[in-house]
């Protein structure tokens, strides 16, 4: 039988739980540049696959996210699918922009598939697989272990925070649309900025270390905001 002391102290510690995670998994680029000899390249192409990852739990927010009454689920078939082409073609840009600055224009692999173009608006989306498959060739073998840790840390904020908490009782489709945006060009400007000067500067470790740190302080500070948004937003009954 535990005591009132552990239990509490069980409930801290699992309220901790997503950032611990967090850190854990913005902490293994580091055993990357030390151990693997990670170039800022690889480190901002990690940082692009997050991502895809921000974006794949998104979707399932979208998919679990609680209606203030059952008939406007509905909605969610046309939001999703938009998402969905909408976010695919913004990372994709953004992930061809990676990809082309960082090896200097491309005698490498292309993004654009010779064969045929998916239908309409589907494009944007053959054009993120295309980006995914080129990102997958140039990414170094044992990075996938870095890549692992970035689903492994934004599902157990997914589970924890979104169900446990109860997170997706006080957001709307509106909100998720637009979420990951906000995110990404907060993060991504500084990454992309320091990438650029450490690899102007040779890739040397004590930079990378600084990007890895830089990412990581922002990271939690965008993490904590979140959670604190989320804690005054309006919880709809069922």
């Amino acid at each position: 039988m535990l005591s009132t002391q552990q239990i509490t102290q069980f409930q801290k510690n699992l309220t901790n739980l997503p950032l611990i995670s967090l850190l854990i998994a913005n902490a293994l680029p580091i055993v990357g540049v030390l151990c693997f000899g990670w170039d800022a390249f690889a480190i901002v192409l990690l940082y692009w696959t997050e991502n895809i990852v921000l974006g794949f739990y998104n979707v399932l927010k979208m998919v679990f996210v609680k209606m203030p009454i059952p008939a406007a689920n509905i909605g969610k078939l046309f939001m999703i699918p938009f998402f969905i082409i909408h976010y695919g073609g913004f990372t994709a840009v953004h992930g061809m922009f990676v990809l082309s600055f960082f090896t200097g224009n491309a005698e490498g692999p292309s993004p654009f598939s010779p064969g045929n173009t998916w239908p309409c608006f589907l494009v944007f989306v053959q054009l993120l697989f295309n980006v995914i498959r080129v990102a997958l060739s140039m990414l170094p073998p044992n990075m996938l272990f870095a890549v692992a840790g970035l689903f492994v840390s934004h599902g157990v904020s997914f589970g924890y925070n979104y169900f446990y908490k109860g997170e997706r009782r006080r957001t709307n489709l509106g909100k998720l649309m637009s979420q990951p945006y906000g995110r990404i060009v907060v993060l991504h400007i500084a990454i992309l900025f320091g990438g650029f000067l450490t690899m102007a500067m040779g890739s040397p470790v004590g930079v990378l270390l600084i990007l890895v740190l830089l990412k990581t302080v922002i990271d939690v500070k965008l993490h904590l905001r979140e959670r604190q948004k989320n804690k005054t937003s309006t919880d709809f009954t069922d």
